[in-house]
């Protein structure tokens, strides 16, 4: 009955009753009153207030059914539909999602303290044993959303929340910290602490702790957590700065990113998490807004200062094995780093999706599927996950587990502004070629600019035509640098092999980073055959039936 009663809630039922109720009664008002006076006859009034009392229930079954939202009327998704599509915790298994922490500061708001904040408590509490953490970007989609915490818990698939605040005046610094049971809603433990900065981490490590000892779990590290590698809090309140502004997307906020990281290092040389966020951003400004084999480059080079400083920095090892991947096409040697990440932190988003793609691209079906659901379970509400989780499934030829991933990317932000929806493309090789179109144009009304998928799209359709002028404009609005296999894609739905095996060629050259899944793609079926497309698969490192075999059938 309370699942029943807070699918109720979640539907609006609720709501549609109580203005249905104020509406038809203030209806009826106004008829019993205003139609009397035209002579109408009394049963034309009786029968308006009847017909008021019996679309009562057809307005609650409507509301069950179907939403009212800014992009018109659309059917509300079954609950199993929404992003908590995940396996059922085990009965031995505790689960918690951290929130960002408020920021209650005077003056200069501090959102990226609060956010460093729970993350770092986040980080501590992964490292329990039997106790399941969702990940930062999943936890942190939900601030500003104005969520319940039954609704926050249902959605990430945990039994509790920790929320909380902090206050920074001058070297003070005071945190809030409630943890709540969702299952029955009671608070299991809060408390307020105050401490000089220079307490920081010790504060951090003493909530880890109380939240470990409520839920009567062991926290099995002997040192104290988050004070192990830093030494400056100087240094580390400006490297909270850089890692904020890491987790967007734009190139000004990445580029900033890499000034607090810098800043960092400058405070204290050997802070190898500024070292580790540096290798981040630049791997996410590397192929959209830097040529891959300069921004790779200063991927490996941070990546490896990090690990000169601190070898168990699993993400570090996540960057260092892509720059193996796709500078040196030494697949053996970041199968490697891989498997090390995961070994240090096996409950991280890095450590697990980048595995993911890794064995999908060389065609290590088994392999991939289980670090893809790793990631789902982990990390449920991260838009840039299910997008490419999408991806990888529709590789597979696993439709329904794409769709699956693709509607919790739109799920997650309706309006869609990462990259191309990658639902779009699965939408194509479904033969849905108008709600592909649909979908493209939907994302480049917001984003500006258009999607290779869509000029592929037209191809398929054999509108020549259209798809050159899209792929032209698409060429333009990315500046310097196109990755050529994106280009590639688009010949080869054209026909034009030679044209598709260049474009190939220079992506070779070029290092660009998406370049290991031809093999695997669909797109990619009518070059199988050629002996320029087999050398350029053997030249990256893949063993081409192997990648053809674990993907779809053409």
């Amino acid at each position: 009955m309370n699942r029943f009663f807070a699918e109720l809630k979640r539907r609006k039922v609720y709501t549609v009753a109580i203005a249905y109720l104020v509406g038809g009664w203030a209806l009826a008002q106004g008829i019993s009153q205003l139609l009397p006076v035209f002579d109408i006859p009394i049963w034309v009034v009786r029968l308006v207030v009847l017909l008021i009392v019996l679309g009562f229930p057809v307005a609650l079954v409507l509301s069950w059914f179907f939403d009212f939202t800014r992009y018109g009327i659309v059917r509300t998704p079954d609950l199993k539909d929404k992003i908590d599509i995940l396996p059922a915790a085990t009965s031995n298994e505790r689960s918690i999602a951290v929130l960002p922490f408020t920021d209650l500061s005077p003056g200069e708001a501090r959102d990226y303290f609060g956010e460093g904040i729970a993350e770092e408590i986040q980080t501590a509490l992964a490292k329990t044993e039997g106790l399941r953490v969702a990940a930062r970007r999943s936890s942190f989609w939900f601030k500003d959303k104005k969520a319940d915490l039954k609704e926050i818990a249902d959605k990430l698939n945990v039994e509790h929340v920790l929320e909380g605040s902090v206050r920074r005046d001058g070297n003070r610094v005071r945190i809030s910290a409630e943890l709540t049971d969702c299952c029955n809603g009671f608070t299991l433990w809060s408390e307020t602490f105050e401490r000089e900065m220079q307490g920081i981490f010790a504060l951090q490590d003493e909530i880890t702790r109380a939240i470990v000892d409520a839920l009567k779990l062991k926290l099995d590290i002997s040192a104290p957590l988050a004070s192990r590698l830093v030494r400056s809090t100087a240094a580390y309140d400006v490297y909270l700065h850089g890692l904020f502004y890491s987790d967007r997307t734009s190139e000004e906020d990445l580029r900033k990113s890499l000034e607090y990281f810098e800043r960092a290092l400058e405070k204290d040389p050997q802070l190898g998490r500024a070292w580790t966020g540096i290798a981040k951003a630049w791997l996410w400004l590397a192929d959209a807004y830097v040529a891959p084999l300069e921004a790779y480059s200063k991927v490996r080079e941070a990546a490896t200062n990090a690990l000169e400083i601190d070898n168990d920095d699993a993400e570090a090892h996540v960057y260092l094995a892509e720059t193996k991947r796709i500078l040196d096409w030494d697949m053996d040697g970041a199968a490697r780093e891989f498997g090390r990440a995961v070994e240090l932190d096996p409950k991280s988003t890095p450590s697990n999706y980048f595995s993911a793609a890794f064995w999908a691209a060389r065609g290590e079906r088994d392999e991939a599927l289980v670090y893809l659901q790793r990631t789902s379970t982990i990390d449920p509400a991260s838009l840039w996950v299910n997008n490419s989780a999408c991806e990888l499934y529709r590789y597979f030829g696993l439709y329904d587990e794409a769709m699956k991933a693709g509607e919790r990317a739109l799920q997650l932000d309706p309006a869609f502004v990462y990259g191309e929806p990658l639902l779009a493309a699965l939408y194509r090789e479904m033969g849905r070629f108008d709600e592909a179109i649909a979908l493209y144009q939907k994302a480049q009304s917001i984003s500006g600019r258009p999607a290779f998928g869509l000029a592929i799209t037209y191809a398929r359709m054999n509108r020549s035509d259209q798809a050159r002028e899209v792929l032209a404009r698409t060429i333009a609005s990315r500046g310097e640098y196109t990755p050529g296999d994106a280009v590639a894609h688009v010949n080869v739905a054209l026909g034009a092999r030679d044209d598709a095996i260049r474009e190939l060629e220079r992506a070779c050259d070029e290092r660009s980073s998406s370049l290991h899944f031809i093999g695997i793609a669909p797109e990619f079926a009518p070059l199988r055959s050629d002996k320029r497309f087999l050398s350029i698969l053997n030249k990256i490192g893949l063993e081409p039936a192997k990648v053809f075999a674990a993907g779809a059938a053409p």
